[in-house]
């Protein structure tokens, strides 16, 4: 499965806890990514700096769906069960 263009939902609703460029601390749930442009893409795609983790997290018909707007409900229901809060 390809990458959905302009949806962002794993830049946007997963909180990812390993440094990104321009945000050393990593980037919290429900926060879009400093390097997530206005139309969704990474800035960082294709290079060295992008972290590993972003690198791992591929697209797949379980976390994308068939649609954004499952994209955004899904990962925001797996960001919930998975967080220790």
């Amino acid at each position: 499965m390809e990458c959905r263009t302009g949806c962002g939902a794993c830049c946007i609703v997963i909180s990812i806890s390993s440094p990104i460029p321009g945000m050393p601390d990593g980037k919290p749930a429900g926060v879009k990514c400093v390097q997530l442009t206005e139309d969704h893409r990474c800035k960082l795609y294709g290079l060295p700096v992008r972290p590993k983790v972003c690198g791992n997290l591929q697209p797949e018909r379980d976390m994308c769906g068939d649609s954004n707007e499952y994209a955004f409900r899904i990962l925001k229901e797996w960001e919930r069960s998975t967080s220790p809060h």
